[in-house]
């Protein structure tokens, strides 16, 4: 049998990366691929980076792939078990700031669906289960900036397009899992 999809979704500080990294642990024990799109621009972004790689389990490899489409996601992402990529909304904001400095909304959704089809394609590809962790944007304000709502909703139509091809779908509120697509019995 092979992996399964599996998308976590869920504002700032809802729990989504601690529930993915136990459930990537409880599924893939040391055989898990960590991808990680966030890129370091600052000190902040160093620290936080530094933090998450201290706090996973040892024995995990880790894939720095600030965009999907570019990296190499052929047999480093075959060889696991499970495959956690944390998270789509930076590689959402890293292709759509790689469309330019003011994309249009047909641009930017353009560039981020190329990641989300270079994903599905490593998914499809293999065997291991793929765990992958998003912001929901679309239940706050609506962003006073353009570009802002250009990454809203590319990244909406992003969560979108995973969550029909998911096998399950699980929205993370105050650390805990609620799912909206289970998987089936």
């Amino acid at each position: 049998m092979g992996g399964r999809l599996i998308l976590i979704l869920g504002g700032a500080r809802s729990g989504k990366s601690s529930y993915a990294e136990k459930l990537a642990l409880e599924l893939g024990g040391p055989d898990v691929l960590y991808v990680a799109t966030a890129q370091a621009f600052d000190d902040e972004m160093r620290s936080r980076i530094a933090a998450h790689r201290a706090a996973r389990p040892e024995g995990w490899r880790t894939l720095e792939a600030p965009l999907l489409a570019d990296a190499a996601l052929d047999e480093t992402t075959r060889a696991a078990r499970v495959v956690l990529l944390d998270c789509l909304t930076l590689l959402a904001s890293n292709a759509i700031l790689a469309a330019g400095d003011e994309p249009t909304a047909a641009a930017a959704e353009a560039a981020l669906m190329r990641e989300v089809s270079a994903l599905l394609a490593a998914y499809q590809a293999g065997d291991a289960t793929w765990i992958v962790v998003s912001n929901e944007v679309g239940m706050g304000l609506v962003p006073p900036y353009p570009l802002g709502r250009v990454y809203r909703d590319a990244l909406g139509r992003a969560n979108q397009r995973l969550a029909a091809a998911a096998d399950q779908v699980l929205l993370m509120i105050a650390g805990l899992p609620l799912p909206l697509k289970p998987v089936a019995p």
